[in-house]
């Protein structure tokens, strides 16, 4: 009778150990199961776009953060500009789709894709030359003359030094700041 008392009680405590442990591992399973899902959405949201005849899918990038697509890239009409939205957003997963394409015709892609590149070339510069900056996560991409920061930075401060950073470089039509501020521990 001793015997199956203390198999009963200790069968009792390492289900205990399990359900207390489960809930600390499920945070780490959550995290990794948004990066996937991010992943995920991410593929699929491209393989949407390539699969649709009104929308030229190589043309556009797709970031997926949290449930929210960005489409960034050029195409080449309005049409194919809401094509790729409407695509986007019928996905299942999908939260909210922000929409940074720039129409800009074919015949003029060529100029606006090397302007681009040179634009984005000087603004890495000029971030690089910032001693606060250059210690920043920070990805730069222009489309059309507008420049996107995207990445990781440690304040407000600095995400609005590198946005005016940006800003004062030849060819800037305008900066769209994504960065995101760390959260303090």
């Amino acid at each position: 009778m001793k015997t199956r008392y203390v198999l009963t009680l200790c069968t009792a405590l390492v289900v205990g150990a399990v359900l207390i442990a489960v809930p600390a591992t499920a945070l780490d399973v959550s995290k990794e199961k948004a990066l996937v899902n991010d992943s995920w959405l991410t593929a699929k949201t491209k393989i949407a776009l390539a699969a649709d005849s009104r929308v030229k899918g190589r043309q556009i990038d797709v970031v997926t953060t949290k449930n929210v697509v960005m489409l960034r890239g050029k195409v080449d009409s309005d049409a194919a500009k809401q094509a790729a939205e409407d695509i986007t957003k019928m996905l299942d997963g999908v939260k909210t789709v922000k929409n940074d394409l720039k129409v800009v015709a074919p015949s003029k892609r060529e100029a606006v894709e090397e302007n681009d590149e040179a634009i984005t070339a000087r603004v890495q510069k000029k971030i690089a030359k910032d001693a606060h900056l250059k210690k920043a996560d920070i990805a730069v991409q222009t489309n059309a003359g507008v420049v996107s920061l995207t990445g990781e930075v440690k304040d407000f401060m600095t995400s609005a030094n590198a946005s005016w950073t940006a800003w004062f470089v030849p060819g800037v039509k305008s900066v769209k700041n994504d960065l995101t501020v760390k959260e303090k521990a």
